[in-house]
């Protein structure tokens, strides 16, 4: 019950921090650094839990947002209903090609995750060009209807939304870290033949995690679907495969803030470096080798040790007890 109420403290913080940095920062900024956090999540579980390096991301992500699009373009203008639609596309989809891909492990996953990247985008460059326009993609943005509670037309309530979904995509997976079947995922990784041996089944485990880390990454594409109003063939490029890799090695592989962290890392460099040198990936590449020297905890890691650190001394300096609690 204490470590509840400290991780709801915790996560009220974070996401109260974004939100008053919001209202100093351009909105389009922190739209992005929370639609790609939210990307990131699910590559970061996978990675940090099950094991599974996946360059297939982009797909997932395109499969959401073509699902929001398709509805928001051909059918209907709620983006609500667009958003739902993009969810339920990117449940099936993980749940029919997991069926397949978490059969395989190591760089054999990895390697077919990342040709089934190659083929989304080639399928909806070229196969499907006369509904999705091909390189051109699909604007729908002024189809977009005024939606109640959260007006999704207007930014600064299209971020609230985001923040909202944020906190409870957060909320879940410090749920799933918390469970039975958390831990499992993470006896898969470290030793599956003993897991088997308890009597788990490996296989399920792996699918189950496999559906709800992509179906987040869905989540993602959908939210920058209804955001951009437009899609395209490149996000699923090979070229943007890396990123949400780099992100989660980044922040810290597994951790549960390594995400956010890393996000706003990846998108600060790029933003404030991009003015400065044209290779700008030279230098977050640069700063990647430098983390992973360095420690095993990335950035996240990295800033609540300095945190601790701070907190220790503060209490030792008003005789305060130095018992700090570990956060989860």
């Amino acid at each position: 019950m204490i470590n509840s109420i400290r991780w709801w403290r915790t996560i009220l913080i974070v996401f109260g921090a974004l939100w008053v940095a919001s209202r100093f920062t351009p909105l389009p900024f922190m739209n992005e650094i929370l639609i790609f956090s939210i990307y990131t999540i699910g590559c970061s579980f996978l990675l940090g839990r099950v094991g599974f390096i996946s360059f297939g991301q982009p797909a997932y992500l395109a499969v959401g947002a073509y699902g929001t699009a398709f509805y928001l373009s051909y059918f209907g203008t709620n983006p609500y209903i667009g958003i739902l639609i993009g969810v339920l596309s990117g449940l099936v989809f993980a749940a029919i090609i997991g069926l397949l891909f978490v059969r395989l492990r190591s760089d054999y996953f990895a390697l077919v995750n990342l040709a089934l990247a190659v083929i989304i985008f080639f399928i909806l460059q070229k196969v499907l060009a006369e509904i999705t326009k091909g390189d051109n993609g699909l604007w729908f943005l002024t189809n977009i209807d005024a939606t109640p509670v959260f007006n999704l037309t207007r930014p600064s309530e299209f971020f609230n939304f985001c923040l909202l979904l944020a906190v409870l995509v957060w909320a879940l997976y410090k749920y799933i870290d918390d469970t039975l079947f958390g831990a499992c995922c993470l006896a898969t990784k470290i030793n599956e033949t003993k897991l088997q041996f308890i009597g788990y089944d490996n296989y399920k485990i792996r699918l189950l995690a496999f559906i709800i880390a992509n179906t987040t990454t869905a989540l993602a594409g959908t939210l920058y679907a209804v955001y951009s109003g437009f899609v395209s063939p490149e996000m699923t490029s090979a070229a943007r495969s890396a990123d949400p890799v780099v992100v989660t090695i980044l922040g810290g592989v597994g951790s549960i803030w390594g995400p956010l962290v890393g996000t706003i890392a990846y998108t600060g460099l790029r933003d404030v470096a991009s003015k400065f040198i044209g290779n700008w990936e030279l230098l977050v590449g640069l700063i990647l080798v430098l983390v992973m020297m360095t420690n095993s905890v990335g950035l996240s890691g990295t800033i609540e040790a300095w945190g601790q650190t701070l907190a220790t001394r503060i209490r030792k300096l008003f005789g305060l007890s130095t018992e700090i609690p570990k956060s989860h």
